[in-house]
């Protein structure tokens, strides 16, 4: 098996020899010397930079979400405040991100609508890969923030969920402590009856009257207390749903424009295609018309040196 022996000197030795031969001076050959041993950091595009800070934004709203999940979640840690306060926040840093990767998104239309040629073709492969590149960074970054933002709206699901939970038990208790608030007083006037002794007849029948009518008290205290439960239970049923409906709607706009952008492209690109096509028929008329000329001349050329000859 034949040894691997380090060429590094030689390819030194070799350059500092051209360099010499060139008639670099000594200050251009210490540089040189230098730039194997401490490379230069390759200056990042705006691009990349965007797409970086974007990245960085993301894994902020992360950490964010990490940081406050608990307290949105518990609900014995924060106030109902605090936690619309957190959901603000939350939708900001959504926001925000969204508007970067919107921006991107616009660069990248930008550079392809520059590396189209004629018919609308791209002219260099190279930047063709460049875009495409691009377009991955743009979809991870999307992606990711489509995460994040599913894993919040699995935390104010709970949220929600929890609230509504707290609303039919809080129904349940009122009408037990109603129930056990009549049998009370139930047993009481039985108590003062039985204390008292026999009632006279009319004592009896305004006793029975009260009776009635604490009854039909009742009857529509809870009745109305249902009904107020009700239409709590279903305004934090909407108010969730009103909350995912939002995301949706977000998710729907951005699939239109996107739409819409890919109508007018494809838009443009029939207008020109058109203007080609014209452009085309136009040159095949002159072309047809010269061809015309040309076999008129040979023709006459022909006839006129057989009369010559």
């Amino acid at each position: 098996m034949a040894r691997v022996r380090d060429r590094t000197e030689d390819f030194k030795d070799a350059v500092r020899h051209t360099a010499v031969s060139l008639g670099y001076d000594e200050s251009k050959l210490a540089a040189i010397m230098a730039s194997f041993i401490i490379h230069k950091p390759r200056q990042r595009s705006s691009f990349t930079k965007a797409a970086l800070k974007t990245l960085e934004s993301i894994g902020a709203l992360e950490q964010f979400m990490s940081k406050h999940r608990k307290d949105y979640v518990d609900l014995h840690r924060t106030t109902e405040q605090e936690r619309d306060s957190i959901e603000h926040e939350v939708t900001a840093f959504i926001k925000a991100c969204k508007e970067q990767i919107d921006i991107l998104k616009n660069s990248i239309n930008d550079d392809e609508a520059n590396s189209k040629g004629w018919l609308g073709l791209r002219a260099d492969n190279s930047n063709a890969d460049t875009i495409a590149h691009k377009h991955g960074v743009v979809l991870i970054l999307s992606e990711k923030l489509h995460s994040v933002t599913a894993r919040f709206d699995q935390l104010r699901a709970i949220r929600f969920q929890d609230a509504i939970n707290r609303a039919t038990p809080r129904r349940k208790l009122k009408r037990v402590a109603d129930s056990k608030a009549a049998d009370t007083s139930r047993s009481n006037i039985s108590e003062i009856r039985e204390l008292d002794g026999p009632q006279p007849e009319s004592l009896s029948v305004q006793q029975q009257l009260l009776d009635d009518e604490t009854r039909a008290l009742q009857v529509e205290l809870s009745s109305l207390l249902d009904a107020v439960q009700q239409t709590e239970t279903r305004m934090v049923e909407m108010s969730a749903l009103n909350h995912l409906m939002s995301t949706h709607v977000l998710q729907q706009a951005q699939q239109i424009e996107l739409l819409y952008d890919q109508a007018v492209e494809a838009t443009k690109n029939v207008e020109l295609g058109n203007k080609e096509l014209s452009q085309a028929i136009q040159r095949n008329s002159s072309s047809r018309t010269f061809l015309l000329l040309f076999l008129f001349v040979l023709t006459f050329s022909i006839l006129f040196l057989d009369w010559y000859g």
